[in-house]
């Protein structure tokens, strides 16, 4: 199997962010629960292939799993999110994310089947996916593809320079109404004083 291919951007042409074409391979397999006898789980992430056509389709089937082949994912790296790609590639373990669904009713089969939405290597996005109680599995994601990762990276994301914390003691006095407050070291002593 060919590797993963890695377009650059062309500013004249079709491909105007760095981009490869990938492929989903999605695993429904038997578990040990009455209440429910199958899981899915994203098996892998493959180099899409021509051959592969566009169309989902059932590669394996027995009595104990199932792998279905999702083809034809543009992944897109965006100058704009830098640093989801920086967090994903300064992790131990880089990798592709990928949200999907169960279909609401049976289109691809007798029963529903899980299908994938998109595929990211970003961190940024995985995490807005989670928060929005999506379903968002990793895998892997390999050298060469790392790699070109890093490269971007290297490219476009800037680290901040971490701010000094400003003392406290260095912080305006406010009253509890937002106002500048005015601090005295004057002793005031009251009419008739002591003294």
């Amino acid at each position: 199997m060919p590797g993963f291919l890695m377009q650059p951007p062309d500013d004249n042409g079709p491909h105007r962010r760095p981009s490869t074409q990938v492929a989903v391979v999605m695993r429904r397999e038997r578990i040990a629960n009455r209440w429910q006898p199958w899981r899915w789980a994203l098996a892998d992430i493959v180099p899409h292939e021509d051959s592969f056509g566009t169309q989902p389709r059932l590669l394996f089937k027995d009595e104990h799993e199932e792998r279905w082949l999702y083809p034809h994912f543009k992944v897109e790296l965006f100058t704009d999110d830098a640093e989801g790609y920086y967090l994903n590639v300064t992790t131990p373990q880089p990798c592709f994310w990928v949200v999907w669904r169960m279909e609401e009713e049976a289109a691809l089969a007798d029963e529903p089947v899980a299908v994938p939405q998109t595929v990211t290597l970003s961190y940024h996005d995985a995490g807005r996916w989670l928060d929005a109680q999506e379903t968002v599995e990793q895998v892997p994601a390999p050298p060469d593809v790392v790699q070109w990762l890093q490269h971007f990276v290297e490219q476009h994301h800037v680290l901040e320079a971490k701010r000094r914390q400003r003392p406290q003691s260095f912080k305006p006095l406010l009253d509890r109404f937002g106002n500048p407050a005015r601090v005295s070291t004057e002793k005031k002593f009251g009419e008739g004083g002591h003294g």
